[in-house]
């Protein structure tokens, strides 16, 4: 998969004159001397599929594959017992390229005084700026030094472009690899969300399911988290991004946890609402089932030939309907949807890219606006409503309520599939899984 990857990277270079680079990362400090676990960045694993700190790969599309004209060239550390015994196994030179698929293999403190050799002749280099101020200055100097020898003759790029325009649009597009990759992730993330669903109960602390679903992601064989887990009850639910996850539930709260496993660091991304007594109030039931009706309605927009914006848009009209028939605010649906009334209570758009990153690379938009969904693109569908505890504007039946239901979408040559499908979401399957009967939706 990853020497496809890079094929057809190479490809695109070749089509705009361009070298790149892509970088794997360096361990980052947690705190005093420890680091956190290191995750290389999504490019160098798109490419190369290698989990090593301190590496650069050197893409050439005018090289010819060989020892003496490589086109892909990998910089990464040496082979060092002391260090390996104290910090972990290296691959190492001499075995990086059979290993990896790489034409060729070169000490990573070699790469800058490489690089102004390797990128002459070419018109653009595609690397990442904006991230590591100490990199972007070296790869500053090197364009400085391949401008140095314009008068000897040689053509020196113009320019040093971000990746978003190429390999982040590659990225978009997933193979079915990919797919297999991020249903795996899912698969793992059913099993911990039910597994959260079945333990809920008065009394519990939310880091009670917090520590059900990150040992069931390391348990299974999964890289970690997607992204920080969001297990809240009662109003922390109102919070988008809350992390804490150490409050006590009580009976008569929902649960809202938005968590995913990440496989071979390809993410999910699963939201889903319950409540800690295993069964929806009324109030809790209406809301829920109007989350739910708005969500099937924005998953069939998801198809082929269909702008981003719709699926949104579907979403949100349903939501303010669902909000005029329940009471909750007044007026025609137009009316509601032209003053925004439903706003306060939506607060976010419905879905966004999924892949290696939770929020993946490409564009939103083409240019004549939002661009339309094509087979291959993965995204989340995610409505929700948040009724906060202290607002006043509302009845108090519905204070506190928060839902929100998320799936993984991928847009297939027909219409879509619904990665995330299993996981228990209707009324009566979550009230099911609630109550310890998980085989019911798996």
């Amino acid at each position: 998969m990853y020497s496809e990857h890079r094929e057809t990277f190479l490809e695109v270079l070749a089509e705009r004159d361009a070298a790149s680079i892509v970088f794997s990362g360096t361990h980052q400090t947690r705190n005093n001397d420890c680091d956190y676990r290191f995750r290389p960045d999504s490019d160098f694993v798109y490419v190369t599929g290698f989990n090593e700190p301190e590496c650069a790969l050197v893409l050439l599309p005018h090289g010819k594959g060989t020892e003496e004209s490589p086109r892909t060239i990998l910089f990464l550390r040496e082979r060092d017992p002391l260090m390996e015994t104290w910090n972990g196994r290296r691959l190492g030179i001499d075995r990086a390229p059979e290993a990896l698929g790489v034409d060729l293999a070169l000490p990573i403190g070699d790469l800058w005084d490489c690089l102004t050799d390797l990128l002459i002749g070419y018109s653009t280099i595609i690397a990442p700026t904006g991230l590591d101020e100490a990199r972007d200055r070296k790869l500053l100097d090197v364009l400085s030094s391949l401008r140095n020898k314009v008068r000897g003759g040689t053509r020196a790029p113009a320019s040093i472009e971000h990746p978003r325009d190429t390999l982040h649009e590659l990225r978009l597009y997933k193979n079915q690899n990919e797919v297999d990759l991020i249903a795996k992730a899912n698969s793992i993330t059913l099993q911990a969300h039910h597994a959260a669903m079945a333990l809920a109960a008065d009394g519990r602390n939310e880091c009670e399911l917090d520590g059900e679903i990150v040992g069931t992601f390391i348990k299974s064989g999964g890289t970690g988290e997607s992204y920080n887990n969001i297990v809240a009850s009662g109003n922390n639910g109102t919070i988008l991004h809350y992390g804490e996850n150490n409050q006590v539930m009580h009976d008569g709260q929902m649960v809202l946890i938005d968590a995913g496993c990440e496989w071979k660091y390809y993410a999910s991304d699963v939201t889903r609402t319950f409540p800690v007594s295993g069964k929806f109030t009324e109030p809790q039931r209406a809301i829920y089932q109007l989350v739910l009706d708005a969500m099937m309605a924005s998953i069939d927009e998801v198809r082929p030939g269909v702008p981003f914006n719709v699926f949104h848009d579907t979403a949100t009209r349903v939501l303010a309907q669902g909000l005029i028939d329940l009471g909750i605010v007044s007026g025609t649906l137009e009316e509601v949807l032209e003053n925004r009334d439903f706003a306060k209570y939506t607060i976010h758009k419905t879905g966004h890219w999924l892949g290696l990153d939770v929020h993946d690379m490409g564009s939103y938009a083409g240019n004549e606006g939002p661009r339309a969904f094509e087979p291959g693109m993965i995204t989340t569908v995610e409505p929700g409503l948040y009724f906060t505890e202290d607002d006043v504007d509302i009845d108090p039946k519905w204070r506190g309520i928060a839902v929100r239901i998320e799936d993984n979408i991928l847009v297939t040559t027909d219409g879509n599939r619904n990665l995330s499908e299993g996981i228990a979401k209707t009324i009566e399957d979550v009230e099911s899984v609630c109550a310890g009967h998980t085989a019911a939706c798996v």
